[in-house]
């Protein structure tokens, strides 16, 4: 049975149904059962090919289900943040003019950004805390800060859910930090599902309070302490694996 609420009481989004995805003739995960509420914060995680971008395309719906069905009460807007590298940064756009991206759902491509969607952008820049950013083209940039702009363009386009692609790929330590620190706090004061996908187990696990495994064609979902431990993650990845605790923060070694 399925619930229209988590134990949180938060409302569903989105329910998957024996759901199979594929590609061509190619099926990459198969037998999904699962549900995504309001609220959830949830961490994607698996050997590289395991199918994380497949399922993420399928819950944007870039990827129709081979077989099985994706249930939703109402249409659900996720604001997608794309890994650093896909964005051009050889055209001129200005901070704001990223943040301004995150409006087209609402005003059209061919129409003038409003006085509002301004607004709008702005206080996503305020949220991401690059406000003071906003006139510097994307290009000059540095990794951590051109992340926070295409978080502020998903937030622009006021979502019920935000999805990211591994967020913190090829940061260093200080931007890592920062930006899952940032990442809590817009799933806390916003209420967003939050659902990201990253190779980075030892972030992912000290921050999500669901943890999705993918692996061998299909997904398990649990909360962080049933899912991280040392079997469940030598089944996925085929090797060794420890899970120690130093101090409130988990280490996967």
């Amino acid at each position: 049975m399925y619930s229209e609420e988590n134990q949180a009481g938060n409302s569903l989004l989105l329910r998957f149904e024996d759901v199979s995805l594929a590609y061509g003739r190619r099926v990459v995960l198969q037998n999904l059962n699962f549900s995504l509420h309001r609220g959830d914060y949830v961490g994607l995680v698996g050997p590289n090919g395991a199918g994380k971008t497949t399922l993420l395309r399928a819950l944007l719906g870039t990827v129709k289900p081979h077989s099985g069905a994706i249930h939703s009460p109402r249409s659900v807007h996720w604001g997608y943040v794309p890994q650093v590298q896909t964005m051009d940064e050889h055209f001129p756009f200005s901070v704001l003019d990223v943040a301004l991206m995150g409006r087209y759902r609402q005003c059209g491509l061919l129409r003038r950004p409003s006085a509002q969607d301004r607004a709008i952008a702005m206080r996503a820049l305020e949220d991401v805390g690059i406000a003071d950013l906003h006139s510097r083209t994307f290009r000059e940039l540095s990794g951590g800060q051109r992340q926070r702009a295409l978080m502020a363009r998903a937030l622009a386009s006021q979502p019920d859910a935000l999805a990211l692609d591994e967020p913190t790929n090829d940061m260093d330590i200080s931007a890592e930090r920062a930006t899952m620190e940032l990442l809590d706090r817009l799933h806390s004061e916003h209420g967003l599902l939050v659902l990201m996908a990253s190779h980075l187990l030892n972030v992912v696990v000290n921050h999500v309070q669901e943890v999705a495994l993918i692996g061998r064609g299909t997904l398990a979902l649990g909360a962080v302490d049933d899912m991280i431990h040392s079997e469940r993650l030598k089944a996925l990845y085929g090797v060794d694996v420890t899970v120690a605790h130093l101090g409130d923060r988990r280490l996967v070694v």
